[in-house]
């Protein structure tokens, strides 16, 4: 994907999750089976992902590289970041607990999905000031996936919002 279908994309998944989780009521919000996060703590993991991203956005680009380091291969496609994700959950990967949310109450659906599209158009605007050369060249760290190229970690944040809406659904039919 080029950058423009980067933008294209993260807006288009991160807006279905939201779109899905206003239309939910109160049980289907707080619901929570097993163990799992009901779909307001779903929403507030991934505006917790977005955060730190639109953190290391605000820095130049060779600052990324003092802090981080220089890429030392191409960048992934789409499919091949997605398949390795899947690959480190399937062998046990979780979010570490600093990307854990609390119990998120149906009053705060409003807020919360607010909070998140604001969060996710900044993370926009902060992208377009990147070359496409840029996403290739510079890396940051991912908890679950080691150094990532930005174009890697904005293609994971496309699968991220798309993965966890596809949870939320899972959870709402068991």
């Amino acid at each position: 994907m080029n950058k423009n279908e980067i933008i294209s994309s993260l807006y288009e998944k991160h807006q279905s999750l939201v779109n899905y989780v206003l239309v939910l009521n109160e049980e289907e919000f707080i619901q929570a089976k097993k163990n799992k996060w009901s779909a307001g703590q779903q929403v507030e993991h991934i505006f917790m992902s977005i955060r730190p991203l639109n953190q290391a956005f605000m820095l130049p680009g060779f600052a990324l590289k003092l802090i981080f380091g220089k890429v030392n291969r191409p960048s992934k496609s789409y499919e091949e970041l997605v398949s390795k994700y899947k690959s480190k959950l399937s062998k046990g990967g979780v979010a570490p607990s600093g990307f854990t949310p609390k119990r998120i109450d149906f009053t705060e659906r409003n807020k919360l999905t607010t909070k998140l599209i604001a969060t996710f158009e900044t993370l926009v605007k902060r992208t377009k000031t990147f070359s496409e050369n840029d996403l290739d060249k510079l890396i940051l760290p991912h908890p679950l996936l080691g150094k990532v190229t930005i174009r890697e970690m904005l293609y994971f944040t496309i699968y991220h919002a798309e993965h966890h809406q596809l949870i939320i659904t899972k959870n709402l039919a068991e």
